[in-house]
């Protein structure tokens, strides 16, 4: 009979034992397999937010390359090469401030520069039409060409002057507004020399305006005496008094004003490529580096 009971005991706790493991076992499992499906979430979560970054750069990287140009892989410039020392010729080729800009644009954007010099009213109509990509002459920013064609940020602070034979009795701005004046005011064609006195002198009677194709046209009529004074910016107008015996720049500014590129409002994606490519050479220097090479401070 004890012999009965010992079996039985034994045998009772072996099955306690056998139960007992599995449990500790299930245990174990259900707490790795836990883990486990934590570890795969992550997972994929970090795979869906590479995935949409990924494709985020790529959707940026596409909207980037999606300007398109008059000729392929060609960056075109429309200039007015009369303008030192932003656009001039230099034997057959067109240099200058502006020339040197946009060919750090063009190598950023990954195009060949082709310069285009036509006459400065044309510049507009020429992006306008498509025929150029970009207009960089000395262009400064008005309400009127806002409306014909977009701007870039302002790339440099241009000063228009007034440039007078040294004998004139005209001797400052003031002069030319003064109640009675009649004066007779040379400027380039479609320039903002000419926008402004036709507005401020022309327009409120004060005297006319005279318009050349070229700057160098209305400095010649001026030393002719066809007219009283020529309206012109401050770089061209020391490079045509220094070249012309007799003419003086007065010490009285006629207005400051900022240049930028222009570009077709029917090309948002170039504008914007030009643009940005263009605040990257104003930050690292470039564009203040090349300004300084043909501009020295006085």
């Amino acid at each position: 009979m004890r012999k009965w009971i010992a079996f039985l005991m034994t045998a009772m706790m072996m099955i306690a034992a056998v139960s007992c493991a599995p449990a500790s076992e299930s245990s174990s499992q259900a707490e790795e397999s836990s883990a486990a499906q934590e570890s795969s979430a992550a997972e994929e979560s970090q795979v869906e937010e590479d995935s949409a970054a990924a494709e985020n750069s790529a959707a940026e990287n596409e909207g980037a390359s999606e300007f398109t140009t008059a000729t392929e892989g060609v960056l075109t410039m429309a200039t007015n090469a009369e303008f030192p020392p932003y656009e001039y010729y230099e034997g057959d080729t067109v240099t200058g401030i502006d020339v040197e800009i946009a060919q750090a644009i063009a190598v950023k954007l990954g195009l060949t520069l082709q310069v285009e010099d036509m006459e400065f009213d044309s510049v507009i109509s020429a992006v306008q039409g498509g025929k150029a990509d970009i207009g960089m002459a000395g262009m400064t920013v008005t309400e009127e060409r806002l409306e014909e064609v977009n701007f870039t940020e302002s790339y440099a602070t241009g000063v228009q002057v007034i440039i007078v034979t040294e004998d004139s009795d005209i001797t400052s701005a003031d002069d030319l507004f003064a109640e009675g004046a009649n004066h007779t005011i040379g400027v380039q064609l479609a320039t903002t020399g000419d926008l402004y006195t036709t507005e401020d002198i022309e327009a409120a009677g004060l005297g006319t305006v005279d318009r050349y194709n070229k700057g160098a046209d209305a400095v010649m009529a001026l030393k002719n005496g066809k007219v009283d004074c020529v309206v012109i910016d401050n770089e061209p107008a020391k490079a045509f008094v220094e070249a012309n015996e007799g003419l003086k720049i007065l010490e009285t500014e006629y207005v400051t004003e900022d240049y930028a590129i222009a570009v077709s409002k029917d090309n948002e994606a170039l504008h914007t490529a030009v643009d940005a490519a263009l605040q990257e050479l104003i930050a690292d220097g470039t564009v203040q580096s090349i300004i300084d090479k043909y501009i020295t401070a006085e």
